[in-house]
């Protein structure tokens, strides 16, 4: 089973990866093959159907950070997603890779890379919701470009904006695991059944 595991955060030092990261852990000890990418080192350009139909005149492949992540998916079985929630709803980091995302420029069609997918989401903050409020627009979007997302979600209120040695704590562990563990067992059944 591959899983390919992102934020939408572009923060360095994002307590979003930091979380993704606990549930990354716990996918690899369950016999996962998990690639975890930053966004932020990517560098997708803002996602531009005028730059896509420039590029597909002119015979030419999809910029290259674009490429890169649409491989990524397509060789994956499941994806892991930490979602930060800006201002009730999902980052534009993560908008904008699961729209580049949903263009393929070879003859897979224009959804190839959700075909069959399968995804984990969470999500931390230092308020009190945790990010929860993002979650179902995440949810809405991968479920209508037909990914299955898993029923089991976590959202973390009160994670620390500085590193502290204690965070991520038992509870933050329990709730990562909790979506690692379902996400491992709903793809595992998925794949056994398509034989």
């Amino acid at each position: 089973m591959k899983v390919l595991a992102f934020t939408g955060s572009m923060r360095a030092r994002s307590i979003n990866r930091r979380l993704l990261l606990v549930a990354c852990g716990r996918l690899q000890e369950r016999g996962a093959d998990v690639t975890e990418i930053q966004l932020r080192d990517l560098k997708l350009p803002m996602f531009d159907e005028d730059m896509e139909t420039a590029l597909k005149a002119k015979g030419e492949s999809m910029p290259e950070p674009v490429v890169k992540l649409q491989d990524l998916m397509l060789a994956s079985d499941a994806l892991l997603i930490a979602s930060p929630e800006y201002n009730g709803s999902l980052s534009p980091a993560l908008k904008n890779a699961i729209d580049w995302c949903s263009r393929r420029a070879d003859d897979q069609g224009p959804l190839a890379c959700y075909r069959g997918q399968v995804a984990g989401l969470m999500a931390t903050s230092g308020g009190r919701l945790g990010g929860i409020r993002g979650l179902p627009e995440v949810r809405r979007i991968l479920s209508g470009i037909g990914v299955h997302v898993i029923a089991h979600d976590f959202a973390c209120p009160g994670a620390p904006v500085e590193t502290t040695a204690d965070w991520p704590d038992d509870t933050v562990r329990s709730g990562a695991h909790r979506v690692a563990d379902a996400l491992y067992d709903t793809t595992a059944a998925l794949l056994a059944a398509r034989g």
